[in-house]
């Protein structure tokens, strides 16, 4: 005990001190007497809003997912709420997804701040995280809350907050919601006596609402009846968008829907999954086995909480290939401006926006259209900025990120995957009724705009130690650049930290005009690109691969694809 940090252990000491419930003190003695190295990592630090807003293992202690920690955090935003808007009456959205300890997480959560005489809407049974930043729209809340971890492992929880346009939280809301969470020392400070009468339910009905203003999004009805009876295989992995993702799909037309059983319960410990995210084709497996005998054209799955959204396709083998974010996000582009400039709609008024690491790609197919499309910082309440920013101005059309994100049309302000599934359905139904595939149009975009193929490593460390590695990782590439990758020069450096973009050669510093984050970005000079970004919530770095050539004919897209897959594979050993 006398190697731990003094401070480590007063921390976890105010804990026992305090007015906690029995089982989580004697889970702190615990770590105390035979865990130093968990209890130094439970407690080292207080979790914080990052990109993906609060999120860690759950556990005991103030860097640990649990009643008091939501407790802490609620109440912060409670008083933040109360400040932004002293005398006005207040109301807060509140759903989960299927994660453990989500109802529990989700009812502190509404007790708290109903204790602090605010007026929650809950969402009777769980929903998808895109129909919570709906209902705060929709029912003219100043905020939500949605419990979940997204796509991590089953042992995560997380609480993302949404302010009053439906969008997780920004500058300066996301620092001044800490700063008033960092005032609460004691948990006497956590107003924990509840209001029942401030608390009431979103039911069922809500769900037709929602699904109405998807079904307006469809932009090809006639096409859709002819491909009516379309194979569609989909996976909600056990999470939240069981109902609403068959929903959706055949709210746009669609009839010939088929679920993965084996998934189709929530279920917190995703017992058939090794991880719940629909980027990984292993989560697929069981989609695919049933696409195969279904004779599926497409597949597709969501992650927990409804937000991620992946596809998968038959290509010219008949074998049932993963296409990544960038691909589904280009197509979704591509087909978006191509009816939208079909129509006529297309006057200079509208816009798109991705991520300063998805693909290259989709500014070029904006470009093509004369559509403005914006660049912002990862996460997409970034993009649902940019969207308030312009609402009135220029009409959003539709954007992503290469996670597997996409919104179409603005009624939700972050990725909604219940949508997104079925304007997918939508695009292989159209093309299909013009005699096409999703690989042909993928190739009628490459040759038109340039072929581009994307990859990503994550590397997650392990606690304290591990977030001190990756900041020294980061420190590395700025005090000591790379001049070369995979045998190619790097010519351009972006540190979006220090907001310059350094021409290597002749040394030429200018400033970058977006905000500040602690993002490096390497040019080379065969046009790859590689960003490296740790993430907001956890100790792990993520690192970006991009390349670029051009293709000649639809024949050689695989031989062209193969090219630039050695390339990429080049990059990443250079990393790993």
């Amino acid at each position: 005990m006398s190697a731990l940090d003094p401070a480590i252990l007063e921390k976890a000491q105010s804990w026992l001190n305090g007015n906690i419930d029995e089982d989580t003190k004697k889970q702190i003695k615990t770590l105390i007497n035979d865990n130093p190295t968990e209890l130094v990592d439970s407690f080292y630090q207080d979790l914080e809003f990052g990109t993906g807003g609060l999120r860690g293992l759950m556990g005991v202690g103030t860097n640990r997912m649990n009643i008091y920690t939501i407790g802490m955090a609620t109440q912060g935003l409670a008083n933040y709420l109360l400040k932004c808007f002293e005398g006005e009456e207040i109301k807060v959205a509140i759903t989960h997804d299927s994660r453990i300890n989500n109802t529990l997480f989700a009812t502190t959560t509404a007790n708290v701040l109903t204790a602090n005489g605010i007026k929650v809407l809950y969402f009777k049974d769980m929903r998808p995280t895109p129909m919570l930043s709906f209902a705060v729209r929709h029912y003219g809340c100043k905020s939500g809350v949605m419990i979940t971890a997204s796509h991590n492992p089953k042992e995560y929880n997380g609480y993302k907050a949404y302010w009053d346009d439906g969008a997780q939280v920004v500058a300066p809301h996301d620092t001044n919601i800490i700063k008033e969470v960092q005032k609460i020392t004691s948990f006497d400070q956590v107003n924990w006596n509840k209001q029942d009468e401030l608390f009431s339910y979103i039911e069922e009905d809500f769900d037709a609402i929602y699904l109405e203003k998807v079904k307006s999004l469809s932009l090809s009805p006639e096409e859709i009846k002819q491909q009516k009876d379309l194979p569609i295989v989909f996976s909600p992995i056990h999470g939240a968008s069981g109902k609403m993702v068959p929903a959706a799909i055949k709210t746009f037309g669609f009839e010939n829907v088929h679920i993965v059983k084996e998934q189709a319960e929530p279920d917190g410990t995703f017992p058939t999954v090794v991880y719940p995210n629909p980027e990984e084709a292993e989560a697929l497996t069981l989609s695919v086995k049933l696409g195969k005998e279904v004779g599926a054209e497409l597949i597709l799955a969501c992650d927990p909480d409804g937000d991620r959204y992946a596809a998968a396709v038959p290509n010219e083998s008949g074998e049932y290939e993963l296409l990544n974010g960038n691909q589904t996000g280009s197509l979704l582009t591509y087909y978006l401006l191509s009816k939208w400039k079909e129509a006529g709609k297309l006057d200079g008024n509208q816009f798109m926006v991705n991520t300063i690491v998805t693909t290259e790609l989709i500014d070029k197919i904006c470009a093509g259209f004369d559509v403005e499309c914006f660049s912002v910082l990862t996460g997409f309440k970034n993009i649902a900025a940019i969207i308030r920013e312009l609402e009135g101005i220029k009409k959003f059309i539709g954007g992503g990120e290469e996670s597997y994100g996409y919104l179409v049309g603005d009624f939700v302000r972050d990725k909604d995957g219940v949508s997104a599934c079925a304007m997918v359905a939508e695009v292989v139904a159209y093309y299909k009724s013009k005699g096409k595939t999703v690989f042909d149009v993928l190739a009628e975009i490459y040759e038109q705009f340039g072929f581009y193929k994307e990859n990503l490593i994550s590397v997650t460390k392990k606690g304290k130690d591990g977030a001190e590695q990756i900041q020294a990782l980061m420190n590395g590439f700025r005090q000591n650049p790379p001049k070369e990758m995979n045998s190619q020069k790097v010519e351009r450096i972006v540190d979006v930290k220090a907001s310059t973009i350094t021409y290597v050669d002749s040394g030429k510093v200018v400033p970058l005009e977006l905000d500040k984050s602690n993002v490096m970005q390497f040019y080379l000079a065969d046009g790859s690109k590689i960003s490296a970004r740790p993430s907001g919530t956890e100790p792990k770095i993520k690192y970006y691969f991009s390349v670029n050539t051009e293709l000649s004919s639809r024949s050689a897209y695989r031989s062209t694809e193969k090219e630039l897959v050695e390339r990429l594979e080049g990059l990443k050993q250079y990393f790993s």
